[in-house]
């Protein structure tokens, strides 16, 4: 890259636009939230096959913005509606478009739908960072931990709002880091709207904690959400303060894990158990 890799950064390291030389190839389900017609999902793939990797597309058929890892009925509801799609610049690459939310292609796709099951998914790359609780809601992160679940790494990309969007800058950077994706685990990277070579580094960051000021009302019939602005700014080290920065900021998601519960409910349970004691 242009500026040289500062404290805290984290692999990778080398120029993006070289680095593709030395990844191994493996087979890749690219997906998304915003609809297989995206121009940052159309980015995302070309990236990926210019650094040689066999990729297949399976995204939703329309936008499913904010959807979290939601399923929909699946095999309740019936067959699941699903076009071919023609992209003339990847000729080769196979494409879908399934009438489903985003986790729910990476079912399909990840068991096998689409010919051989993916060695990585690669969700993006969406309009619109997905930072700090954000990677809660969002359909591009949900996919990407619905591919975890399946046992198959994954990485998510996000590039920042901007009136002229860099789908390069971030979909380069993705390509770079995908032989960084830890086996079973996801990798959620967001990158600001700028040229590749004004990117400052790749840094590991935390996610930033929920800062947010909304107003909720409830006039007739309806309910109405303003969004008011952040309370305070966010520590250095956190995915947004990264960003802003003009750092790439890339953050390891562990996923839903669980342990026992410390507390118990009060006394004997059921009931009846303390009764009979």
């Amino acid at each position: 890259m242009a500026h040289p890799p500062g404290p805290g950064n984290v692999a990778p390291s080398a120029d993006p636009l070289t680095a593709a030389a030395t990844v191994r190839r493996v087979r890749v389900l690219v997906t998304n939230d915003d609809g297989v017609e995206a121009p940052g999902l159309k980015a995302l793939a070309r990236a990926l096959v210019g650094a040689g990797h066999d990729v297949v597309v399976v995204a939703p058929d329309g936008e499913h913005s904010g959807a979290g890892g939601a399923i929909g009925r699946l095999h309740r509801s019936g067959p699941i509606g699903c076009v071919e799609v023609d992209w003339p610049d990847l000729p080769g690459v196979s494409v879908h478009g399934l009438d489903a939310p985003p986790a729910a292609t990476v079912y399909a796709g990840g068991v096998g739908a689409f010919g051989r099951v993916p060695d990585l998914v690669a969700s993006g790359i969406n309009r619109g960072l997905n930072t700090g609780h954000l990677v809660l809601h969002s359909g591009t992160v949900g996919a990407a931990l619905t591919a975890a679940v399946l046992g198959i790494p994954a990485l998510a990309v996000s590039l920042a709002w901007g009136d002229d969007e860099h789908w390069d800058t971030a979909a380069a950077l993705a390509a770079t880091v995908v032989p960084e994706v830890p086996a079973h685990g996801v990798l959620n990277l967001n990158v600001p709207n700028v040229p590749l070579d004004e990117v400052r580094g790749v840094r590991g960051a935390r996610l930033a904690p929920f800062s947010e000021t909304w107003r909720a009302t409830a006039p007739a019939d309806e309910v109405r959400l303003e969004y008011l602005g952040h309370d305070d700014e966010p520590a250095p080290d956190t995915d947004v303060a990264l960003v802003r920065a003009g750092y790439a900021a890339l953050t390891e998601l562990t996923g839903i894990t669980g342990v026992p519960a410390a507390a118990a409910p009060p006394g004997e349970w059921p009931p009846e158990a303390a009764a009979g004691s």
